[in-house]
C-alpha cells in the first residue's frame, strides 16, 4: 500500500541531461544515446523515503524552447518540481528565468529543486557548486544538488529529497 503519489516535473534547457537523468533513476543504468525528449515523457517509479512508500509519476519535459508552451498545461496537478541545468554550459544556468517564469505562472507554488548535472565532467565545469548553490538561494528553490547520471552519484538522492520536501507539505 501506498502513502502517497506525487506528480513531478523535470524541466531545464535541452541536453542538460533530463532525459538521461530520468532513466538512470527509473533503471539504474546509463543510457548515453537517449534521444532529444519531443514535448513529454513520462515514467514511474515507487520509492521508500523514511519509512513511507511513494509513487512517483515523473513528467520529463523536452528542453527546446519550441515545447515550453506546453509546460503550463502538463504542470498542473505537479506536487514538485527539478529544474536541471548543465554544470558544462553556463547557458543553461543562464535561462533559469525563463524557465521559473513558466513555472511561477501557476496558481500555487510547488517546491522545486535546483539540479547540476554531469557532475563526473568536472575537467570541463563552467558553474562552480557554490554558484549554483548561491543562485538556488537567491531565486528560492527548496534544495539545491549536483548529479551524474553517468556515475549515480546523487541521483537517486536527489529524488529522495525532492519527495521529502512533498512529503513534509502534504
Amino acid at each position: 500500500m501506498l502513502d502517497a503519489i506525487f506528480k513531478i516535473v523535470i524541466f531545464g534547457d535541452a541536453g542538460s541531461g533530463k532525459t538521461t537523468l530520468t532513466k538512470r533513476f527509473k533503471t539504474d543504468l546509463f543510457i548515453s544515446d537517449s534521444q532529444m525528449t519531443i514535448g513529454v515523457d513520462f515514467e514511474t517509479k515507487n520509492i521508500e523515503v523514511d519509512g513511507k512508500k511513494v509513487k512517483l509519476m515523473i513528467w520529463d519535459f523536452g528542453g527546446e524552447e519550441r515545447f515550453r508552451f506546453i509546460l503550463p498545461k502538463y504542470i498542473n496537478g505537479a506536487m514538485g518540481g527539478i529544474l536541471m541545468y548543465d554544470i558544462t554550459s553556463y547557458p543553461s544556468l543562464a535561462h533559469i528565468d525563463n524557465w521559473l517564469s513558466v513555472i511561477n505562472g501557476r496558481k500555487e507554488q510547488i517546491p522545486l529543486v535546483l539540479l547540476g548535472g554531469k557532475s563526473d565532467l568536472e575537467i570541463i565545469r563552467q558553474i562552480s557548486f557554490k554558484e549554483g548553490k548561491k543562485i538556488a538561494i537567491a531565486k528560492g528553490f527548496s534544495d539545491f544538488t549536483e548529479c551524474s547520471s553517468r556515475t549515480g552519484e546523487n541521483v537517486e538522492e536527489s529524488f529522495k529529497k525532492l519527495t521529502r520536501i512533498m512529503l513534509s507539505n502534504f
